[in-house]
């Protein structure tokens, strides 16, 4: 029940982009975001999300920005640790959608992975509509 009121809370919070969509469209984005491959033992392109990118300083939680293989932008990534989400005194306020206009939201949870090792759930803000979510499938 936590994990789906947070999960609308977020949506709700996702409406007001806190960066002009203009700087994150293509990769690399402008800032202070780091190619995730280049921080940890991750793969430069993962199917089914794209090429990452986040800001270091906002690890665990991101956001990561996710580019297709031509480096367009598709969607918003939170990866927020479960323990987290349980904690009734952690909250997760002001979460930026860089890339602006969100079409539609995944959640799902992930037992973890290098860079976000504890089990955590995903966030994604496509960017794109859910037809388009091809552009980060394996190929």
């Amino acid at each position: 029940m936590r994990i789906a009121v947070t999960a609308l809370a977020l949506v709700a919070a996702f409406s007001l982009p806190a960066l002009a969509a203009d700087q994150v469209e293509k990769a690399p984005p402008s800032g202070a975001y780091k190619k995730v491959s280049e921080l940890v033992k991750l793969p430069d392109f993962l199917p089914g999300m794209g090429q990452l990118f986040v800001d270091p300083k906002t690890l665990p939680a991101g956001p990561f920005l996710a580019y297709d293989r031509e480096g367009k932008l598709v969607s918003t990534i939170y990866m927020l640790p479960i323990e987290d989400l349980t904690n009734k005194d952690k909250r997760f306020d002001d979460l930026a959608s860089p890339g602006g206009k969100v079409d539609h939201v995944d959640v799902y949870y992930n037992a973890g992975h290098p860079g976000v090792e504890k089990p955590h759930v995903h966030v994604v803000l496509w960017h794109v509509s859910k037809a388009e979510e091809a552009r980060v499938a394996a190929k």
